[in-house]
C-alpha cells in the first residue's frame, strides 16, 4: 500500500513527472499517427497492385512472349486450385490521336475483359462499361468500331483534390497505336519502310486502378488486336497468363502448386515448334512479379520502422534523467523505508512500479491524442488547402484519395508496450542506485 501511495505522491507533487508523462505521450502521437498513415498508404498500394494482376503471373519479360498458353490455360483450368486465368499480351506503342502529328509513348496491354475481369479487378476499375464487361471494347457511340480502354490518366485531369470530372459518356475520340511487331525469333516481323504497324481505335471507356504509373500509361485493347499488333508467326503468343486461385488456397501454396504444373506443362512440349520461348517463362506470385513497385515501400516502411525505434530510445534517456533527479532528492524517503525493512527488491519494485504508471499514463495521452487527430487528419489537410493553399500530398500528381487513418489494433498495442518497456528500461540504473544506498548514510545527510 505504502508503494501506491508514494507514486501517487511523487506523480502529483514533483512536476518533472509531468514532462516524462508529456515526452512519453509525444513520442507515442507521432509514431501512431506517422506509422497508420505509412501503413495504411503501403498497404492500399499493395491491394491494388494485387487486385490488378491477380494471385499468380505465368510470364516472360520478353516482347516476343510464348505459344501454347491455350493449352497452358486449359490445364491450370482443370486445378483444384484454380478458380480462373487469363491471357495477356504487355508492349509498347505510340499512341497518336486521329489527326493530331502528336504522340507519346504508352504501354499496350491485350486483355480478354471477361477472363481478365474474372482473374482480376478489371471490371472494377471500369467506368461505363462495370456492369457490362463483355463490351468494354464497344464504345457507347458506335458500336460498330474497334474500342480501347484508356488508363484514366491518360483521359482525363486530376483536380486539386483528386477527382476527375466524368462525362455522361465516352467521348467520340479516334487514336492511333503504332508498333513494331516481332516474330518468334525477336526480329522484326516487317521490313523496309512497313517495318511497323498501326491501328485506329476509339475511346470507349476508362480505367482507374489506383495505380499511378499504369493509369498514366495504359491501354487496353482485345487480345487478338494485341497480337496482331505486336507479334506475328504462325502461333498465336502472349506475354503472360495470369492466375487466381481458390478460395482456401495460400499464396505459397498455390504458386508453388502452379509451378509444378508449369514444369510438366514445359517438359510436355520439348521439341515442339518455338519450344525455346517457354525456357524464359518464370511463375511469380502478385508480389515477386510487382516487386518493382512494392518492394520500394516496404523498405520504407522498415526504415521508418528502424528510424522511430531511435524515438524510443529517446524516451529512455529522457526517462533515465527524470528518476534520477527523482531519486536524488529522495535519498531520506528511501533510507526510511530501509530502516523500517524495506529491502533492496521492494525499493526496486517501487520505482519500477512508478515507471510503468508513468509509461501508462504517457501511452493512453498519446494515444488518445493520435485516434482524435486521425479521425479529423482529413478534415484538417482540407482546412489547410482552403485556407493555405497546402496538402500533404498534392493530388494533382499522386494517386492518393483520403489520408488513411484506420489504426489497427496490432500496431496500438505493439506503440503502447514499447513506451512502457521504454519507461522501464530508463528506471533500471537509477532503481538500482536506490536500492543500493545504506540507510544510515541516508538518514545522516551524508549522501545527497
Amino acid at each position: 500500500m505504502y508503494k501506491l501511495t508514494l507514486i501517487i505522491r511523487y506523480l502529483l507533487k514533483r512536476r518533472i513527472t509531468h514532462f516524462a508523462v508529456l515526452t512519453v505521450a509525444l513520442c507515442v502521437f507521432i509514431v501512431v499517427v506517422v506509422m497508420t498513415v505509412m501503413s495504411g498508404l503501403v498497404g492500399d498500394i499493395k491491394q491494388k497492385n494485387h487486385a490488378f494482376v491477380g494471385d499468380c503471373v505465368v510470364g516472360t519479360k520478353s516482347l516476343v512472349g510464348f505459344p501454347y498458353y491455350e493449352e497452358l490455360m486449359a490445364t491450370l483450368e482443370q486445378a483444384d486450385f484454380v478458380e480462373a486465368v487469363a491471357p495477356v499480351v504487355k508492349n509498347y506503342a505510340l499512341l497518336s490521336p486521329v489527326g493530331s502529328d502528336r504522340s507519346r509513348g504508352v504501354e499496350i496491354m491485350g486483355v480478354d475483359p471477361v477472363r481478365q475481369s474474372r482473374t482480376t479487378d478489371f471490371a472494377q476499375a471500369l467506368d461505363y462499361r462495370r456492369d457490362d464487361v463483355a463490351r468494354a471494347f464497344v464504345p457507347l457511340y458506335d458500336p460498330n468500331t474497334a474500342g480501347c480502354i484508356l488508363g484514366v490518366d491518360l483521359a482525363y485531369s486530376r483536380d486539386a483534390l483528386g477527382g476527375y470530372s466524368f462525362s455522361a459518356q465516352p467521348a467520340r475520340v479516334g487514336l492511333t497505336l503504332t508498333c513494331f511487331p516481332l516474330n518468334a525469333r525477336g526480329a522484326p516481323a516487317r521490313a523496309g519502310s512497313s517495318e511497323v504497324a498501326t491501328r485506329r481505335f476509339y475511346y470507349s471507356d476508362h480505367s482507374q486502378t489506383g495505380l499511378a504509373r499504369v493509369d498514366d500509361s495504359m491501354v487496353y485493347i482485345p487480345l487478338d488486336q494485341a497480337q496482331a499488333l505486336c507479334m506475328a508467326g504462325a502461333l498465336k503468343r502472349v506475354t503472360a497468363v495470369h492466375v487466381k486461385f481458390r478460395s482456401g488456397t495460400s499464396l505459397g501454396q498455390g504458386c508453388d502448386q502452379t509451378r509444378t504444373l508449369w514444369e510438366q506443362f514445359k517438359q510436355s512440349k520439348q521439341g515442339a515448334a518455338d519450344s525455346n520461348l517457354l525456357d524464359t517463362v518464370t511463375v511469380e506470385s502478385w508480389k515477386e512479379y510487382r516487386r518493382t513497385f512494392v518492394a520500394p515501400l516496404e523498405k520504407e516502411e522498415a526504415m521508418l520502422s528502424v528510424m522511430f525505434g531511435f524515438v524510443g530510445v529517446t524516451t529512455v534517456f529522457i526517462v533515465f534523467v527524470v528518476f534520477y533527479m527523482i531519486i536524488s532528492h529522495k535519498t531520506k524517503d528511501i533510507g526510511v523505508l530501509k530502516s523500517v525493512g524495506a529491502s533492496e527488491a521492494s525499493i526496486m519494485s517501487l520505482f519500477s512500479g512508478f515507471a510503468i504508471v508513468i509509461g501508462v499514463l504517457g501511452a493512453a495521452l498519446g494515444v488518445s491524442g493520435a485516434l482524435l487527430f486521425l479521425a479529423k487528419i482529413n478534415r484538417v489537410e482540407n482546412w489547410l488547402y482552403e485556407r493555405f493553399n497546402w496538402q500533404l500530398w498534392d493530388r494533382t500528381i499522386y494517386s492518393i484519395g483520403d489520408i488513411p487513418h484506420h489504426v489497427e489494433f496490432s500496431v496500438l498495442a505493439v506503440v503502447v508496450c514499447c513506451a512502457i518497456g521504454a519507461c522501464l528500461i530508463g528506471v533500471l540504473v537509477p532503481a538500482y542506485g536506490a536500492a543500493r544506498l545504506r540507510p544510515v548514510e541516508t538518514l545522516h545527510g551524508t549522501q545527497t
